[in-house]
């Protein structure tokens, strides 16, 4: 689509409505299988599994949370395939042709968070192959600065570079590499999985984790009820919910390129339900066989793979992590802060030059590795800041807009998108009072129950979206009397 009169402060060539739409089912499938088969999204899975208690219990809870994952992204996915815009473009509708740099770059520096945690991870498991050299391993505990060994500081800067050759060519090659980074890992996980079965000496669905053990593993994760209880399953399915939230955002950076819902719909279907499900199948039957062969809950597929006795497994092991973590890092945490620092800057920065930025910002945060500790804990007071973002679009798109918006209004200075000198002040209140009670309250005072920051993404988009859709109805209804006067 040509955009007549797009302003060069709002338009450039990565920013504009998708022209060739290549993206089949295969592709979207691939963009689950990159995002999920990740050594942070096994440590999650692994992490979650303890708090049910069994195995039955583990698949329920994320068969929920999968199935509403899957309906909020086609929520997203939709609102992509029809307008073939960004995710930071698409927020102009609600946020203001300016505004939208706030939810844009809120987006960004969340993908920095998630860039840096993912990069960690990926050298974490290069770390545990290398120390079982003498050499490595006496090199990894002699040697500091950063706040980490000089060998896990090494890995992380060869795997942060490796990742920026990936995207040298653009989206395509982001295509090219995740059809054959997700699948990969498939495989791996399913060698990992068969070879602790075979060494444990039984196949297992049912977990002989005592509970004083699963106590003493989850007691600090923030999450209410003993393992096995209800309030426990439902903070799973939460926690399941909330690790995708940023991307409920920036789906569209993806969708957009998808031909149509049909392609979108059955990429999704394979994507996220079924190959979630499976996925964290694998990740508890993992866990179990570990823990029946080494005595120990290993909740990282490193600490796994550093105790085979096979040098060349644990090699394909970490190999193969590395690859598919820079294969989500790539998709969730490249793409989107690379849209989105354009969308602030077009003139300036292009595709290319926003991932570049969100890659310095992850190296920087390293010495400081914010993303250590619980993963359970660090997905709720990531995924709650973007809660309420997400509820002001979705409101806006299907309540306020009924799915239609002026597509080339969104690259105009002048038009429908300025609202107030092209700030949405009604979408600001409206996220500002979500992000009061789904961030700040929950995470910096003790004013809410302590459960309360579990569902911190719910409670941004339940009440951002419904104030949001109060103010701009009235809005709506004041604008429509002012005309018959």
């Amino acid at each position: 689509m040509t955009i007549q009169g797009a302003s060069p402060d709002l338009y450039n060539e990565d920013l504009a409505p998708a022209k060739v739409r290549n993206w089949g089912p295969f592709s979207i499938f691939n963009v689950w299988t990159s995002d999920v088969h990740s050594l942070w999204g096994y440590y999650l899975a692994a992490s979650l599994f303890l708090f049910c208690g069994g195995f039955v219990n583990f698949i329920i809870a994320i068969g929920i949370g999968s199935l509403i994952i899957y309906v909020l992204m086609n929520m997203v996915g939709y609102a992509g395939v029809k307008t073939g815009v960004p995710y930071p473009v698409l927020a102009r509708a609600s946020f203001g042709i300016w505004g939208a740099n706030i939810p844009a770059l809120v987006r960004a520096v969340v993908a920095c968070f998630w860039y840096g945690a993912q990069t960690a991870a990926a050298s974490g498991a290069i770390v545990a192959l290398l120390i079982r050299s003498q050499w490595f391993a006496d090199f990894n505990a002699n040697t500091h600065f950063l706040g980490h060994s000089g060998l896990e500081v090494i890995c992380f800067v060869v795997i942060w570079a490796l990742q920026l050759l990936i995207i040298q060519k653009g989206m395509e090659t982001v295509r090219r590499f995740q059809d054959w980074a997700g699948p990969a890992v498939w495989v791996m996980m399913l060698i990992l999985a068969v070879y602790l079965c075979v060494k444990s000496g039984s196949f297992a669905f049912t977990s002989d984790i005592p509970m004083d053990v699963l106590l003493e593993k989850t007691k600090d994760a923030g999450v209410p009820g003993t393992p096995g209880s209800w309030t426990a399953l439902f903070a799973v399915a939460a926690i399941w919910v909330t690790y995708f939230s940023a991307l409920y955002l920036n789906f569209c950076d993806f969708a957009r390129y998808a031909p149509d819902n049909a392609a979108l719909r059955k990429g999704n279907i394979w994507g996220l339900p079924v190959n979630l499900i499976l996925f964290s199948l694998v990740a508890g039957v993992t866990t179990i066989a570990a823990y029946d062969v080494y005595h120990e809950v290993l909740l990282h597929p490193d600490q796994i793979s550093a105790k085979f006795d096979s040098w060349f497994l644990a090699a394909l092991a970490a190999l193969t992590f590395a690859v598919a973590t820079l294969g989500i890092n790539v998709v969730a945490n490249f793409v989107s802060p690379a849209f989105d620092f354009s969308n602030v800057f077009p003139r300036q920065i292009d595709f290319k030059k926003g991932g570049y930025i969100a890659a310095v910002i992850a190296l920087l945060l390293y010495p400081f590795a914010p993303w250590e500790g619980g993963a359970a804990h660090f997905v709720n007071i990531i995924g709650a800041t973007m809660g309420p973002i997400f509820g002001v679009m979705m409101v806006d798109y299907y309540l306020i807009r009924k799915g239609e918006v002026d597509v080339e209004a969104l690259y105009r200075e002048e038009g429908e998108f300025r609202f107030q000198g092209g700030w949405h002040v009604n979408a600001f209140i409206a996220a500002g009072i979500g992000a009061i009670f789904s961030s700040i309250l929950p995470n910096f005072t003790n004013w809410l129950p302590a459960w309360w920051g579990v569902y911190g993404w719910f409670f941004g988009v339940a009440i951002a979206g419904a104030i949001y859709y109060v103010l701009r109805t009235m809005a709506l209804g004041a604008g429509a009397k002012t005309a018959k006067a």
